[in-house]
């Protein structure tokens, strides 16, 4: 059995999607959507940068989300890619589930587009910059950066959270930023691998961004959600969703909600699924599925070259 995953913020690089453009048409046709959609040439910030342009948030969002998306339609007109039938599971990381529900039928493209827009910029707008942070533990479960999670809150009054229990002894915090430098100091006193901060500009996935939670629920309510061709599994439950007013419940708690990579990527491997295609710009999903499950493999499609390596699967 197949799944099929999509990257979140942290895979965007200068030049991803450029080749796909180049090469297949419904490619062309996605990023023209998506362009149309934001009234903005993105695709050429994606093509071309600035670097740091396209690292913003409202921008890395909906360019990754057409990367995706790209690499979906070019699969299905050039490779026969069905995802109603060759699909067992969608999933996507933080934004990439927005991807996901596009991929399965749940959102269009442009609408998409301009909910992952209002999302970066709701995202960014809900704590000042410089307030919040973000670090990597690694080395460590759940339960421990839970723990030290809750100890330095404790310490300095101040938000501390698990943002993405991601697999493999990855686990990102988030809050604000005395909580986070707090965490560090724990987690280097209890002989952690490594504790990094991140460079994120805000807190996500924290009760902090409570705000752009609020923003989400505003712009969700005027669009529609059909129920998608394929379950998918949502990050805030690590269990499979189809009906459209709960799919819009759980991307709203999603914004502040802990997003559980570990827990989905083990549940549809628990259901059967062996082989988890990534699609869209980068590798990331697919290096910390090998550090999940050990049986599952894991490959990516996001270049020219790689469309036809899986076309060679058959």
């Amino acid at each position: 059995m197949k799944a099929f995953v999509f990257p979140g913020q942290g895979s965007q690089a200068v030049g991803m999607g450029k080749d796909l453009a180049e090469n297949f048409a419904p490619a062309r046709a996605v990023f023209e959507e998506v362009d149309a959609a934001l009234n903005q040439k993105l695709s050429t910030l994606m093509f071309e940068g600035p670097e740091a342009e396209l690292t913003l948030t409202a921008n890395a969002q909906p360019a990754l989300m057409a990367v995706s998306l790209a690499v979906t339609r070019v699969l299905e007109a050039e490779a026969g890619l069905d995802l109603a039938r060759d699909a067992a599971y969608v999933a996507g990381h933080s934004l990439g589930e927005y991807s996901a529900l596009a991929a399965a039928g749940s959102l269009s493209i442009a609408e998409a587009a301009r909910l992952l827009r209002r999302r970066g910029q709701a995202m960014q707008e809900a704590v000042p910059v410089g307030k919040g942070a973000m670090a990597a533990l690694i080395g460590i479960d759940d339960n421990r950066a839970k723990a030290i999670a809750a100890e330095a809150q404790a310490d300095v009054q101040c938000v501390c959270a698990v943002a993405n229990d991601n697999g493999g002894g990855q686990v990102v915090i988030s809050g604000a930023k005395p909580a986070i430098e707090r965490a560090i100091e724990i987690a280097k006193a209890n002989g952690i691998r490594r504790a990094v901060p991140l460079p994120v500009s805000a807190p996500f996935h924290c009760v902090l961004m409570q705000p752009a939670a609020e923003a989400m629920a505003a712009a969700l309510s005027e669009v529609e959600i059909k129920r998608p061709q394929v379950p998918v599994v949502a990050n805030v439950l690590a269990a499979p969703i189809e009906d459209p007013q709960e799919i819009r419940t759980r991307l709203i708690e999603q914004v502040t909600g802990t997003v559980r990579w570990r827990e989905s990527i083990l549940f549809m491997a628990a259901r059967g699924v062996s082989l988890f295609v990534e699609l869209g710009s980068g590798k990331v999903l697919s290096g910390l599925l090998r550090r999940i499950v050990e049986s599952g493999t894991g490959i990516s499609v996001g270049t020219a070259a790689e469309v036809e390596a899986y076309r060679a699967l058959g």
